[in-house]
């Protein structure tokens, strides 16, 4: 009898096949998302966004958990998840830019951008600078001018303290303008609508915030969006909407909206949401719950949203440094 010869063929095709027994292994049973925040937030949208598209398009086949773990706007649901979660490969934490801004200013305790492993971005809103409508500023560069001459002219209102996002937008600014951004007048609101508000009664000349929430009022004329700080166009009512790119600052700020897994999850369990979130973010179910959900299109999956995160958090960091922050 001959002696059965296996030939190199043969091991490529086990090779392929036993790639895909693992794949298939690594589908967890059940999943779960973890928001860092009470619920109604942006890290129960983005929870419920990966949830309710995974099951619409058929990905997942049970329904999703959302649990909750407020505090430190995510330092708690991280340290939980780094510490005691760390291998679970059913679990996928919600994070957001302001995840990366935290992380920069060291808000996280001793976590870091290398602490968990990044899955992906589900989509993004965008900065955008306001002024009021009958204001003499008319385009960013505009604006640029004019705050470089003189900043204390230009009360700044924004969401949150110094440090924050609204802040930082207009930090960037300011650095285009060759001012210290520590010399800005910047008024801590509580939220888009404050700064709107502060907007419209002259309190503020100046009103940094989230496309999403601004739209409806410079659609009513009541403000005027000088710029979306994007590198490209956003599409319906922001079409006519000039960018920082198109009006010569290569300032972008997507307020991305992602999810990450614990760092000792396997690489095999770590592909499969990879691989899942890359199918998902191509249905239209997905982007029917995008968008009904007032999100734009950011789909940034496996390394080149890990690329993307770690970016973030090191340009944070300088922007940071540069403030005296």
């Amino acid at each position: 009898m001959r002696p059965h010869i296996l030939r190199p063929h043969f091991f490529a095709i086990a090779a392929v096949l036993a790639g895909l027994t693992i794949s298939a292994d690594a589908q967890p049973a059940k999943t779960e998302c973890l928001a860092g925040a009470k619920p109604g937030g942006g890290f129960d949208l983005t929870c419920r966004l990966a949830g309710t598209a995974l099951h619409a398009a058929k990905l997942i086949k049970d329904p999703m958990a959302v649990s909750y773990m407020e505090g430190g706007v995510g330092a708690v649901a991280m340290n939980h998840v780094v510490g005691s979660r760390a291998n679970d490969p059913a679990l996928i934490v919600a994070a957001s830019s302001g995840s990366a801004l935290l992380l920069a200013q060291g808000k996280f305790g001793k976590q870091t951008a290398d602490s968990v492993r990044w899955v992906g971005a589900l989509g993004a809103d965008f900065g955008v600078l306001a002024v009021a409508a009958d204001s003499p500023i008319k385009t960013l560069k505009d604006l640029v001018a004019a705050f470089g001459k003189d900043p204390g002219a230009f009360p700044v209102g924004g969401g949150g303290a110094v440090g924050s996002q609204d802040w930082m937008k207009m930090a960037l600014i300011a650095k285009e303008a060759k001012v210290d951004a520590r010399k800005m007048r910047y008024a801590a609101l509580e939220g888009g609508g404050a700064v709107t508000t502060a907007l419209q009664g002259g309190h503020v000349k100046i009103a940094s915030g989230d496309a999403s929430e601004m739209i409806g009022l410079h659609e009513q004329g009541k403000l005027r969006i000088l710029a979306v700080m994007s590198d490209k166009r956003l599409p319906g009512k922001f079409k006519d909407i000039p960018t920082t790119f198109e009006q010569g600052y290569a300032i972008d700020w997507p307020i991305w909206r992602g999810v990450y897994v614990g760092p000792k999850v396997s690489d095999a369990e770590y592909n499969w949401w990879v691989d899942t979130l890359g199918k998902l973010v191509k249905t239209p179910e997905f982007q029917k719950e995008r968008d009904a959900r007032g999100l734009f299109a950011f789909d940034s999956i496996g390394a080149a949203y890990e690329k993307r995160v770690k970016a973030d958090v090191e340009r944070f960091k300088t922007l940071a440094k540069e403030a005296g922050l």
